[in-house]
């Protein structure tokens, strides 16, 4: 079974008449505002300036100062104000969980064959904050490899076997693109991880993780019991539509929810 996904707020037509040319359209400056913002993760309820994003009541956000990196909902806006800008933090991002496209049931998760639909850069940001652009990260491979339908190769102590399939029963490995011959994860545990590797023919090369261990992590065990499943149920189910992209992208139905459709006041689903 399979089910599309699509918000729109208005129908608008691109067509121009063949003797008009498109004149480019400098994009307006967002208005500025005072928006209140929620923070479930702390019950709190707080004022920030924007003059960065157009914002709407519902929508996901980052912001600066004691609660940077927290993922906040935006509760009011307000464009008549004056205020002292030293006494205000600022909103700094705002989460893009418009989502388009044709989506497959995959056990616990729903999968779409299309490059655009969710695209690992965004998908991210609903997860954690944009990282700092003098944050410097630097990774090394050794070329190990291991079959995806043996993972005693992994050489994972047991300890860690464990405690990655209670991550994989708990759903916690949140999205999972496979992209030709690259893969990426996001596993959400104490924080947000990212995990990377090379795959081909069922075939696992260089697999990281952000937890930044020196060994196989309990995030990486979790993330290949659910490539595993889902390249299973995907073979049983969808491999013509798997086939002709090269390119799979799996959500978990819990975001899904959380991040796609919650707070949507318009759009359309259709099953």
């Amino acid at each position: 079974m399979s089910f599309k996904i699509g918000f729109t707020s208005e129908n608008i037509n691109t067509t121009l008449p063949q003797e008009t040319a498109a004149v480019p359209q400098a994009e307006a400056a967002p208005r500025k505002s005072v928006v209140q913002i929620y923070f479930a993760d702390r019950n709190m309820n707080l004022a920030y300036y924007n003059d960065r994003f157009d914002l709407k009541v519902g929508d996901w956000v980052y912001v600066d100062g004691k609660l940077e990196g927290l993922r906040g909902r935006v509760t009011s806006v307000n464009y008549n104000f004056k205020i002292k800008l030293s006494a205000y933090q600022r909103v700094i991002a705002k989460i893009d969980t418009d989502v388009h496209g044709a989506f497959f049931h995959v056990g616990s998760h729903v999968v779409t064959f299309d490059r655009h639909a969710l695209p690992a850069e965004q998908v991210i940001t609903w997860f954690r904050a944009p990282l700092p652009e003098e944050e410097e990260i630097a990774a090394g491979f050794d070329d190990t490899a291991f079959s995806l339908d043996n993972l005693e190769e992994m050489h994972a102590e047991s300890k860690i076997v464990e405690r990655g399939h209670n991550y994989y029963m708990e759903n916690r490995v949140r999205y999972l693109c496979i992209d030709d011959a690259k893969g990426y994860a996001i596993v959400e545990g104490a924080d947000t991880y990212e995990v990377e590797f090379e795959f081909r023919d069922r075939t696992v090369k260089n697999l990281t993780c952000s937890c930044f261990c020196s060994y196989p992590c309990k995030h990486e065990v979790a993330v290949m019991l659910q490539l595993r499943e889902s390249l299973d149920r995907i073979a049983e189910n969808y491999q013509e539509e798997y086939e002709k992209t090269g390119y799979l992208a799996l959500l978990s139905k819990n975001a899904l929810f959380s991040y796609v459709l919650a707070g949507k006041e318009t759009g359309s689903l259709s099953l």
